[in-house]
């Protein structure tokens, strides 16, 4: 008899987004005339650049030529994507070669699958609140995972602990839910605790683009002794609106070694086993991303986004809220205020205003007494909600003094 994997039994049932949906839906019906503003997702809502849309047009008009077309790409990707990522990250003071890194479908497919290079055995540490994929995926492969709890008297952004070592170390910076970002000194503190312990780091650098501070780094591979110890996954989604299109990129360096057995060795093999590559029409509009004019165009639309967040801080500001995230990242992550919890502030919200954001406590228990907000929505809709937004607050301190 078939014996499945029993450690999805132990999977806790998600209802987040299940729940908000059901939630929204419902105030829809009881209210149809009522406008929503939605800052919870963290989906884009700006299309594609021009310089991607031309890219994927040629792309496709390539495919329609026997002297052009192109069936299979090469598993790991295809070199002139992977040269073109290489000599991106040397524009920001990084040097690797084109063979460690690796084209796949997306961040999140990457982050699931690169836990194939891992023993079981292993244990993983995860910060908390922390994106919950992290800790399914290791649920799954019957991991014992250690919690490492943050809050605000660190700025969600927690040091190496003391007492407890693991193996695989999870760091998302800009953080996912937080929006907190680790700066050189912190993100040090990390890369020696894993060389010294033998761990490896799975670096999510999904927003790093949305960093604007130049002391803070894009990629752990500006942080010195990286390169023994780190695996940096990152994406195009949040970077240049591929969340409908699907690409992201994973640096591993050939200096990545335990126990006599090469990290990025084993991700060629896992990859020309377990994948056809990925798509020659969605690599060449990636490619267009990294030009010139392509930065150009992705700056620009991230810079809505990142005036999104302004209108939302300069909201919280005024009504004297607690937060962090933001400036450096596409979320902002709020203390709600004390006679709610996170979900009673969602319902709250959405009943009173419109308004959708994210409960903290969907993220774990460090989340519980936070609430989210995306920098995704259009303009128009983060303007109004924000104007909204802190009246509501500023009334609702009031009534509780």
């Amino acid at each position: 008899m078939t014996i499945p994997n029993k450690n999805y039994a132990n999977l806790k049932d998600s209802y987040l987004f299940y729940n908000i949906s059901q939630k929204v839906k419902a105030y829809s019906a009881a209210h149809p005339d009522k406008r929503l503003y939605r800052l919870g997702i963290g989906d884009v809502s700006l299309p594609l650049p021009e310089v991607v849309i031309k890219a994927l047009h040629e792309a496709v008009d390539e495919q329609a030529n026997k002297d052009t077309f192109h069936g299979y790409m090469p598993e790991c990707g295809a070199p002139f994507l992977r040269k073109t990522i290489a000599t991106h990250y040397a524009t920001h003071g990084v040097s690797i070669n084109e063979d460690e890194v690796f084209v796949s479908s997306g961040a999140s497919d990457e982050l699931g699958d690169i836990l194939d290079l891992f023993d079981k055995s292993n244990t993983a540490l995860i910060m908390e609140p922390a994106y919950p994929a992290y800790v399914d995926a290791n649920i799954m492969a019957g991991r014992i995972i250690i919690h490492l709890p943050s809050g605000i008297e660190n700025g969600f952004l927690p040091e190496p602990p003391q007492n407890a070592k693991a193996d695989i170390i999870y760091i998302c910076s800009p953080n996912n839910p937080t929006g907190a970002v680790f700066d050189r000194k912190k993100l040090q503190k990390w890369v020696d605790f894993a060389n010294e312990n033998g761990s490896v780091i799975i670096f999510d650098a999904a927003y790093e683009a949305f960093i604007e501070d130049v002391v803070i780094p894009r990629s752990i591979f500006e942080i010195k002794g990286a390169k023994t110890c780190a695996i940096e996954i990152c994406s195009l989604s949040k970077t240049a609106g591929f969340t409908g299109t699907r690409l992201g990129y994973t640096v591993i360096p050939k200096t990545l070694v335990r126990q006599n057995m090469n990290f990025n060795d084993m991700w060629v093999r896992n990859r020309t086993t377990k994948t056809n590559g990925v798509s020659y029409i969605i690599q060449k509009g990636a490619a267009a991303v990294f030009t010139p004019e392509g930065q150009k165009q992705i700056r620009d639309n991230i810079s809505i986004y990142k005036n999104n967040a302004k209108m939302i801080m300069d909201a919280l500001d005024k009504a004297g809220v607690w937060y962090t995230g933001g400036k450096n990242s596409p979320y902002v992550w709020m203390k709600v205020p004390d006679r709610f919890d996170s979900w009673g502030f969602f319902d709250y919200l959405l009943n009173e205003t419109g308004i959708i954001g994210t409960p903290g406590a969907g993220f774990g228990g460090c989340g519980e007494g936070f609430f989210r907000f995306s920098a995704f929505g259009t303009p128009e809709d983060t303007k109004e909600a924000a104007k909204i937004m802190k009246e509501l607050l500023i009334d609702l301190e009031v009534a509780h003094k």
